[in-house]
């Protein structure tokens, strides 16, 4: 089997690429503080402009709430929204942090996830385990969000890495188109398992 070209940088993606994340956590909390059924968030939440200018920093979490209520005809506390919005993450893939630990060193490891500031102090303050980037650009901060191929290239700037030498891993599939188009090798992720596969080769470059 061909060895893979040497990186000189990897860049991953955060949610269900490092860590464990479910959407239907989110809908199950908010059903269970509005007494509605679930359903009502699977029909009528959709990751809109709003959702996307929430993301680059445009819009507040208090006024995405105001945005959520009318898009789903659903009242609650900002409290209820924001334990429920907070419960999207599960856990840390174990297998990914290890390997993640070994590769540290060895190459620049950075992450790049598209997310909000409420969402950012959550995960921050539960995984201190990802201080093992060097950076994590957060999309909130830098005004930009995957797939748009300038936000790569802000990035691969900020990196001082050539597109072409990085290894770019996310699981959502307009992610990977984007940054192919940019210039990143790109894998897409489905599981745990693909981390851990494509990674590990890696391991045997010293």
């Amino acid at each position: 089997m061909t060895q893979p070209d040497k990186p000189s940088a990897l860049l991953l993606d955060l949610g269900n690429v490092v860590i464990h994340t479910d959407a239907r956590r989110v809908f199950a909390a908010w059903a269970a503080s509005a007494g509605v059924d679930q359903q009502v968030f699977l029909d009528r939440w959709r990751a809109d402009e709003a959702y996307a200018r929430h993301e680059i920093g445009e819009l507040r979490f208090q006024d995405y709430v105001l945005h959520m209520q009318s898009m789903t005809g659903v009242t609650m506390s900002q409290r209820d929204w924001k334990a429920g919005w907070n419960e999207l993450f599960v856990a840390l893939y174990p297998r990914v942090l290890t390997l993640l630990r070994r590769l540290a060193g060895k190459y620049p490891l950075y992450a790049f996830t598209n997310t909000n500031p409420t969402h950012e102090h959550s995960w921050r303050s539960r995984y201190p385990e990802l201080d093992v980037f060097e950076h994590v650009f957060v999309s909130s901060r830098i005004g930009r969000r995957k797939p748009h191929v300038d936000a790569y290239h802000y990035v691969c700037k900020r990196m001082q890495q050539q597109p072409d030498k990085i290894w770019f891993l996310d699981d959502n599939r307009a992610n990977v188109e984007g940054a192919c188009q940019a210039g990143l090798k790109t894998f897409r992720i489905r599981s745990e398992q693909d981390v851990v596969d494509i990674l590990s080769p890696l391991l045997a470059f010293s």
